[in-house]
């Protein structure tokens, strides 16, 4: 038994590979940002768009993509938006002016939102029985490590050295990827996808909503306070801005520590009932947090745990969309895994939005609250999803 909860598909590291780019891809502006407000000579404002809008192209666009490419074989569907996120990475790092960064922007959020929807079926499909949720994790744990590795070392360089460095960085990054995927990914077949209006009418079914709700409500809780981590950690608690950024290398740690540890705990208690357990430890750090943000012991083993459970849930969120979607909308797996990245990206905007809010009145202090709000308003479809029978039983036997 421990040899088969140990063994990995070479696939699932290949999709790792492809994470770890994407992952460096997706947050990297945040870095560079300044630079290329100054080069391209637009306001650092309107730079900000390529942060947003990225989240909003992902968010729009991937569950289109999917269900565009739901009758086709996944191994070459998987190469092409590799190939197609490579490219948007090569327009980006030759853009002239901002125009044709930020297209190349949103043709790199788009083809990453459709790989990790459809990359995610393909890891729990290579996974052994009931082991669906580490795969993922690990495919997972490529993205975190980009916030741990990649990002700050492509921030290194695009300061030091230009800020399109690191976009060629990461299409090189995504060749290997390609390659990776060729040859470890084996041909799989489209799993039985129902006509488009079938795979739209997912949007109706009451549980694929609530899971979707679960995933904004729940991931973004904590980013109304963690998009202003760094002028919290000097502003409130007093930290140098050097200290903040070496501390936000210890949230990046416990990010990939909690999305493996997350993938563990979903399929050791099923994801529900990780998910609920998860949910209320945020709870409690995020009280502590808005409690003791003035504090800088507390902080930094607060930083932690924020980091390894805000993540930790990742896994789950994901697993418990395709236990749920191949229990209610078994033609439309991989169209409601796409409905759950877009959630992912939904919950940010909806955490950021809202801190974003309380910032502009001078009420940095009070962010970590908006997550509290949000962390029990996801208690609520979560509750209900317990309470199906069907719902319960999926959740135990696709984490054990």
């Amino acid at each position: 038994m421990n040899q088969k909860k140990e063994h990995i598909h070479p696939g699932v590291w290949a999709l790792a590979v492809t994470a770890f780019a994407i992952g460096v891809a997706e947050f990297i502006v945040v870095g560079v940002l300044p630079a290329i407000a100054t080069d391209l000579e637009v306001p650092l404002a309107r730079a900000g768009g390529l942060v947003g809008l990225y989240a909003l192209a992902l968010a729009i666009g991937t569950p289109l993509v999917v269900l565009g490419l739901a009758q086709l074989p996944r191994k070459p569907v998987l190469l092409g938006l590799v190939a197609i996120f490579l490219a948007g990475n090569l327009l980006s790092a030759l853009s002239a002016s901002y125009g044709m960064l930020l297209l190349g922007r949103i043709v790199t959020a788009v083809a990453h939102g459709s790989f990790f929807a459809i990359g995610a079926t393909v890891a729990a499909r290579l996974a052994p029985e009931g082991q669906a949720s580490r795969a993922i994790a690990l495919m997972f744990a490529g993205l975190t490590l980009a916030m741990v590795i990649g990002v700050p070392l492509g921030s290194l360089l695009g300061n030091g050295l230009g800020w399109r460095l690191p976009f060629y960085a990461v299409a090189m990054l995504a060749a290997i990827g390609w390659l990776a995927t060729a040859i470890w990914v084996p041909a799989l077949p489209a799993q039985a996808a129902g006509r488009i209006s079938t795979q739209l009418a997912s949007l109706l079914q009451p549980k694929i909503l609530a899971m979707m709700s679960i995933t904004i409500l729940g991931f973004g809780a904590s980013f109304a306070a963690f998009t202003f981590i760094t002028p919290i950690l000097t502003d409130i608690t007093g930290f140098s801005t050097l200290t903040a950024s070496m501390l936000l290398v210890v949230f990046g740690a416990a990010t990939l520590v909690g999305n493996l540890a997350g993938g563990h705990w979903a399929a050791s208690l099923g994801w529900l009932v990780a998910l609920q357990r998860m949910l209320a430890g945020l709870l409690l750090i995020l009280i502590a947090l808005a409690l003791l943000m003035p504090y800088q012991i507390p902080m930094v083993a607060l930083l932690f745990v924020w980091g390894l459970l805000a993540f930790g849930m990742s896994p789950g969120f994901q697993v418990g969309m395709l236990a749920t979607a191949e229990r209610w909308t078994p033609r439309a797996v991989d169209f409601t895994s796409a409905l759950n990245i877009s959630a992912f990206n939904l919950g940010i905007t909806l955490g950021e939005t809202m801190g974003s809010a309380l910032v502009a009145r001078n009420s940095m202090a009070l962010t970590p609250w908006v997550g509290v709000g949000l962390v029990l308003l996801a208690q609520l479809p979560l509750a209900w999803l317990a309470s199906q029978p069907s719902s319960a039983k999926v959740a135990r036997t696709s984490g054990k």
